[in-house]
């Protein structure tokens, strides 16, 4: 027998409601889900075809040579354009350089990357914290509001030595800091030269 509702229209039995909601759900999550696959599709041939604009490769078992890694391009220097560059070399288990002098309220551009394996740096109390992989250059600008010592430790484990590879960022003023970089040889200001 048909069932009738309040007005004699056929009512749907409850099984048949709940058979057409579930039907309607499973299409739904099945197009977001196909949309999602085309997404990646498109996105990964997208990233094969361009390659990476900023990304800046150096070979690892040469940057001691020549270039601007060599030990004497290393520490704060002012270049030809007045801009501030920091350039760091990670080793196990050593930053060079150990002791890293910049201004305060100074936009500083750094510039890092690992002679040997993943390192990673991070300057405590402030937002600078970077992952330094061989043969990549990691660039980033940053700016140091509060004058003081910090400390800079690996924060990406290197090997045994690990607990002991950190280095020091003194944060001083600018007039501070112009002293110690017009008296610092080759114009890399560093606090140990201080």
């Amino acid at each position: 027998m048909e069932a009738h509702d309040a007005r004699g229209a056929h009512a749907a039995s409850p099984h048949a409601v709940a058979e057409k909601a579930e039907a309607r759900w499973a299409w739904i999550v099945g197009a977001v889900i196909a949309f999602l696959l085309v997404m990646m599709a498109y996105m990964s041939l997208h990233w094969i075809s361009m390659p990476a604009t900023r990304t800046e490769t150096i070979d690892p078992t040469t940057l001691h040579l020549a270039g601007e890694f060599v030990e004497r391009n290393l520490g704060t220097a002012r270049e030809a354009d007045g801009k501030l560059t920091l350039r760091v070399v990670a080793n196990q288990y050593s930053f060079t350089p150990q002791c890293i002098l910049v201004p305060a309220d100074t936009p500083v551009l750094i510039r890092a990357t690992s002679a040997d394996v993943v390192h990673g740096f991070s300057v405590t109390g402030t937002n600078v914290n970077t992952m330094l992989v061989p043969g990549y250059v990691s660039s980033f600008e940053a700016r140091f509001h509060k004058t003081g010592d910090f400390l800079m430790p690996c924060h990406e484990y290197c090997g045994t030595g690990h607990a002991a590879m950190w280095a020091h960022v003194k944060v001083v003023p600018q007039a501070e800091f112009d002293q110690a970089l017009s008296r610092a040889a080759a114009g890399r200001a560093s606090c140990v030269e201080r």
